[in-house]
């Protein structure tokens, strides 16, 4: 249902977007897309469910609100991640090289659509 606008994103940011997921805090995904030959998905987004839930915790115990964004650099991708719901967030994936803040946006504007058929 979401695979299809998630690889919208990942494909306007060309080059550069590898892979998008739709996870659920309990680590299972609802929907993603990756292109050929970049990262497995799956893996990456089970293992992030736990940091985002712990970082997210972190920022209430800290009275410091809620957490909306994060950004986790590696030597071959970017994970911008960004919460969609109480209970989903969005994870892209690109090349660390790319336009970031292009990525950004392309993940803010997709946000609120997923948010609106959740």
């Amino acid at each position: 249902m979401f695979r299809d606008s998630i690889q919208k994103m990942v494909d306007r940011l060309d080059p550069g977007g590898a892979a998008g997921i739709l996870m659920g805090f309990d680590g299972i995904a609802v929907d993603s897309f990756s292109r050929p030959g970049t990262i497995d998905v799956q893996t990456v987004s089970m293992e992030l469910a736990h940091v985002v839930a712990q970082l997210r915790r972190s920022a209430q115990g800290a009275h410091l609100g809620g957490l909306r964004e994060m950004e986790v650099r590696t030597d071959k991708l970017a994970l911008l991640i960004r919460l969609v719901t109480d209970d989903y967030f969005l994870v892209f994936g690109v090349s660390p090289d790319s336009n970031l803040g292009k990525a950004r946006y392309l993940l803010r504007l997709l946000s609120p659509l997923i948010r609106a058929d959740l």
